[in-house]
């Protein structure tokens, strides 16, 4: 297979045939590969590469978080979903959050962490080698320590003050109450015993077993609404994806309450427009595109919090056609924002500011084989270090998801005892006459939605290479006629933009506010993977 494009990257896409990974870091993409190697699958890798991921990238994902992995198993028609997304407390009643920013961070932004659960569920029905084997690498990082990267140090820098207000915290991840610098190495010993416990204790331990009363203990104690009965009564599930077609590409995400159908509606109604001729990134194509997604976001956030909400009709052609025909080629359109509702804090937080990006911290990683296993995965604790709170001795920073939920009592989003989220994260797999084609994604909260067709695009409708889809510069629509733009976007069309009434925000060059994406390509004559990682983050894929 040959495209076009592939040539406009500055990394080389990684090739290889036995079997390929990506994810946000090398050391995490190493663990997965090395699963690889020594006979597992694709399942195995992606295990191996989230538990190593919580030690070598805790501000971003860990088992204290929530996430989901879309999973293709070999000979199978189509891929499965698991949800690890953990539900609000059954305390979680909105008037115990005294203020807006009471469920932000802190002891009481914590859902039930999903992720270990989600792990292991994963392995016990899809893997092939034992925990022992897949904890190993994340083991040995937690208990002798790694160096810590430039980025690293840059994202933990940016939370230090808030994992200081926590003595346990501070422990975890602070060299004398101070950010580790560069090269530094930072041992986890806590993490590293709570992960030896999953290995001989499996889910139990963690829900219902020591961990679990841990993590119980300390958020009673200070205040939190998290219970050992929470925890035990926790299970993952097993989802079917929804999916649309797209210029005769298979695309498949999560269900809702994933917010992910806003990229399959982008998607649909970007088809109804000659995309290709328009240039990719030209004005006529950025404006088109995010005009497409500003009608998807509207219907996102009226219709995704609902389980029941019509998925079918909404993603018709009948009313993807009618929603279309309301773009105008020429004018910018009004944008209700990423939210249903939005505090006055949150409007004053400004695109591309280190709070609006330290609020987005998820990760996605990609595992594939050669005998036809594929995992995309996209899992996170929500802002940086999550809550912010290691709770006990167990090692782990929780997820603040509570953030994620309204206290307006009109929205369809807002929090409840024992009720699920609207999810932002959203790994997709795209499938070509019946087999798995790429599976590319990202963080970056609501911005995933449309991060994520974007890449796509950038594939199916140019012919990039993945690693020349994921580094292309990106946009992102926000509130009213917002649209924040990486630099590398030429001047002429930003300026084309601005006359069509577009408020064009110039970001930097390169910047993790429009996300961190990995992914990997399967070419259907050959079989071999192309796999790509993002410059934005620490991101690195590896092959063999």
């Amino acid at each position: 297979m040959a495209w076009p494009n592939a040539g406009l990257a500055h990394r080389p896409s990684v090739t290889g045939r036995h079997g390929a990974v990506a994810s946000a870091h090398p050391l995490a993409s190493l663990a997965g590969l090395s699963m690889l190697q020594q006979g597992g699958n694709a399942i195995d890798a992606a295990v191996a590469i989230a538990a190593a991921l919580n030690v070598v990238e805790p501000f971003m994902s860990g088992a204290g978080g929530v996430g989901y992995m879309n999973i293709q198993v070999a000979g199978q028609s189509e891929p499965v979903v698991l949800d690890y997304i953990g539900r609000a407390p059954a305390a979680a009643e909105p008037e115990r959050f005294d203020t807006p920013d009471g469920k932000d961070d802190g002891i009481l932004s914590p859902l039930v962490p999903g992720a270990l659960g989600g792990w292991l569920m994963a392995l016990e029905r899809f893997g092939s080698l034992d925990r022992a084997t897949v904890f190993a690498p994340a083991i040995d990082l937690a208990e002798n320590g790694f160096a810590v990267t430039i980025k690293g140090n840059w994202f933990m820098a940016n939370s230090a003050d808030r994992l200081r207000r926590w003595e346990t915290s501070t422990e975890a991840y602070l060299h004398n109450s101070q950010t580790p610098a560069p090269g530094a190495i930072l041992q986890q010993k806590n993490l590293a015993r709570t992960f030896q416990m999953i290995v001989e204790g499996g889910a139990d331990a963690f829900y219902r077993g020591p961990i679990a009363r841990e993590i119980a203990r300390f958020s009673q104690a200070n205040g939190g609404l998290l219970t050992e009965d929470d925890l035990a009564t926790y299970e993952p599930s097993w989802q079917t994806p929804i999916s649309v077609n797209y210029r005769g590409y298979d695309i498949y995400c999560p269900p809702l309450p994933c917010s992910g159908m806003q990229y399959l509606q982008t998607l649909k109604i970007a088809e109804g427009f000659d995309m290709a001729a328009m240039g990719q990134n030209s004005a006529e194509y950025i404006h088109h595109l995010a005009e497409a997604m500003k009608l998807a976001v509207a219907d996102r956030t009226t219709y995704a919090p609902d389980e029941l909400a019509p998925t079918d009709y909404l993603l018709s052609d009948g009313y993807l056609a009618e929603r279309r025909r309301t773009i105008d080629p020429d004018q910018a359109a009004y944008s209700g924002g990423e939210r249903y509702t939005s505090t006055k804090h949150q409007e004053e937080v400004l695109a591309g500011s280190v709070e609006s990006i330290m609020r987005e911290s998820t990760t996605h990683f990609v595992a594939v084989d050669a005998a036809g296993n594929a995992v995309s995965c996209t899992q996170t604790l929500g802002g940086g270090f999550g809550s912010g709170v290691v709770h006990g001795s167990t090692g782990l920073s929780l997820n603040n998801f509570a953030h994620w939920f309204d206290l307006d009592p009109e929205s369809p989003n807002v929090i409840a005892p024992g009720k699920r989220v609207e999810m932002c994260l959203a790994p997709s797999q795209t499938w070509k006459d019946g087999r798995p084609f790429m599976m590319v994604g990202t963080p970056g909260s609501f911005g995933i939605m449309q991060t994520t067709p974007q890449m796509m695009m950038n594939v199916l409708d140019y012919g990039f290479s993945i690693q020349a889809a994921i580094e292309a510069p990106r946009f992102r629509t926000m509130t009213g006629m917002e649209l924040p733009v990486e630099g590398r976007i030429p001047s002429g069309v930003v300026e084309e933009l601005r006359r069509k009434g577009h408020e064009v925000q110039l970001l930097d060059d390169w910047t993790p506010f429009v996300g961190g994406g990995q992914g990997i390509m399967i070419d259907p004559d050959s079989g071999a993977f192309f796999a790509g990682a993002d410059p934005r983050r620490d991101g690195y894929a590896l092959a063999y």
